[in-house]
């Protein structure tokens, strides 16, 4: 105990120092008897020694008007959040990303039992106890609270010990706290992967049970809105993929929410080429493969949710697909024509859980038709080998289109994913891609030269009409100049006067 609470002094002794605590200082002069508290993740966070970005507050013997205007005077407050209490609250000097959360001490009333985030009525009163706010919160380890004024930490429901035990338990009985939000069955697992804590017994038997509730719908409105599951199940997978994929399974997360994904698990691959087993497991070697240090070694960044999502769902269609030596008549085990199929599944996917609704800037964005290009251009290196595909196709996939590192990323984890008779990844081919990118100066400072001539520059030079003619001509100088054939304006007009003439057009 006297170790967590040296970590919070000294958090706070160093927090004093900046502006994040400045409008404290300033309330403790004028509001002597008001007491300020840190509460819910930042506590947790700050014990665990893992880094955090948002601050929580509550105050309390303060009344709202009291405070709001107390604020206005320190900086910017947003009332987007007072409906639940919350004042968003930025310093003076500070960016709005800088905000911090400040309330009241709040208490939830009853709704209507549906479930729905936003069913309960959320209630401040400036003199309540701040042991009654944490009670209303969804597991003891978020329960907690630090006060500023005197140093003291306030866990009513025991989420210290359970921070050291490594376990996740509700604030009160288990089945009760779910169902008065269902989103916490999700916020739970997102909790499990990123902090690395199991489940408390009953706490996970209720979890189980309740999770076929996450499409409950009311008035033909889901109680657990699609944003909502898509912000909490792209944080799971972002913070670990294999075992956010694990857990969803185990809990039935999965099969509520993407049932498509079981069929892979009785699926089976061709042994030659995949000595792992069915589907399932390539998809789960494929996610590990995010981390491995084969993907390291080429790749820096760290892999965002659409390529996380994009390998989760990359063979999706396989299980549609499929035809056997048994059942059709074929060779071998196949499955023709899953990559197309699988683009659009994944797509729809994502369109039904709403998962571009987070930021288009933040890295847990997914774009559908994202999903979509890269899935079904996932097995262009297999369709065709790479010394036999142009140029200008290698430029267009692997070069030039914005989503091109990502394909090249998708290849890879495909690749070691797949583990073939003799033991080892075949990674022949995506070592014989870099090598063609390196030639044409892909990878090279400068990147890629401008092309020599457009559209309109070939006409004039060989002074004829607009016509299929200038596409093919267009293509073929691209490929002599980034072969460095071509080099220049006047062996551009040369090389294609050439092949006009060669074309017989």
């Amino acid at each position: 105990m006297k170790s967590q609470l040296k970590v919070l002094r000294d958090w706070q002794r160093r927090a004093l120092k900046t502006k994040k605590l400045q409008f404290y200082r300033t309330l403790k002069k004028s509001y002597p008897k008001a007491s300020v508290y840190i509460v819910g993740g930042v506590v947790r966070d700050l014990i665990l020694g893992r880094d955090t970005k948002d601050l929580d507050f509550v105050i309390t013997g303060l009344s709202e008007q009291k405070l709001l205007a107390f604020l206005k005077k320190q900086g910017r407050v947003n009332l987007v959040g007072k409906t639940f209490g919350v004042f968003k609250f930025t310093p003076k000097g500070q960016h709005g990303s800088e905000a911090l959360d400040i309330a009241l001490p709040r208490l939830d009333l009853p709704g209507k039992g549906t479930g729905a985030y936003k069913d309960v009525k959320v209630v401040s009163r400036a003199n309540l106890p701040i042991e009654e706010d944490l009670m209303r919160r969804d597991f003891t380890v978020n329960a907690l609270a630090w006060c500023l004024n005197d140093q003291t930490l306030i866990d009513p429901s025991g989420g210290l010990a359970d921070l050291k035990k490594k376990v996740l338990r509700t604030v009160g009985e288990p089945e009760k706290r779910f169902k008065e939000d269902y989103s916490r069955l999700l916020r739970g697992l997102r909790f499990s992967i990123e902090l690395g804590f199991s489940f408390e017994v009953k706490t996970w038997r209720s979890l189980k049970k309740l999770t076929a509730k996450l499409n409950d719908t009311v008035n033909q409105e889901f109680v657990v809105p699609r944003e909502v599951i898509a912000k909490e199940l792209l944080k799971t997978f972002y913070a670990n993929p294999v075992h956010a994929l694990k857990l969803y399974d185990e809990s039935g997360a999965i099969k509520i929410l993407i049932p498509e994904l079981l069929l892979m698990k009785k699926c089976p691959q061709p042994r030659p080429y995949h000595t792992e087993g069915n589907v399932w497991r390539h998809t789960e070697l494929a996610l590990a493969a995010l981390k491995s240090k084969s993907f390291r070694a080429r790749y820096e960044e760290r892999p965002d949710a659409e390529l996380i999502m994009t390998v989760l769902f990359h063979d999706i269609a396989k299980p549609t697909m499929l035809r056997t030596p048994e059942k059709d008549g074929v060779d071998r085990v196949r499955f023709d024509g899953h990559d197309i199929k699988g683009g659009k599944m994944a797509k729809e996917i994502a369109e039904r859980l709403k998962l571009s609704s987070l930021p288009a800037d933040s890295p847990l964005h997914v774009n559908p038709d994202s999903l979509q290009w890269l899935i079904q251009y996932h097995l262009l290196l297999l369709h065709g080998r790479v010394n036999d595909m142009k140029l200008t196709t290698i430029e267009r996939y692997f070069i030039t289109h914005p989503l091109s590192q990502k394909l090249k990323q998708l290849m890879l984890v495909d690749t070691l994913g797949s583990i073939p008779k003799s033991g080892r990844p075949y990674t022949a081919h995506l070592t014989k891609l870099e090598k063609v990118l390196k030639r044409i100066g892909a990878l090279g400072a400068r990147g890629l030269p401008e092309p020599l001539l457009n559209g309109d520059e070939i006409m004039a030079t060989l002074k004829i009409e607009s016509g299929p003619i200038i596409g093919f001509l267009i293509r073929r100088l691209r490929e002599q100049q980034l072969l460095r054939v071509v080099r220049n304006k006047k062996d551009a007009r040369s090389f294609i006067k050439k092949e006009y003439a060669r074309s017989g057009d």
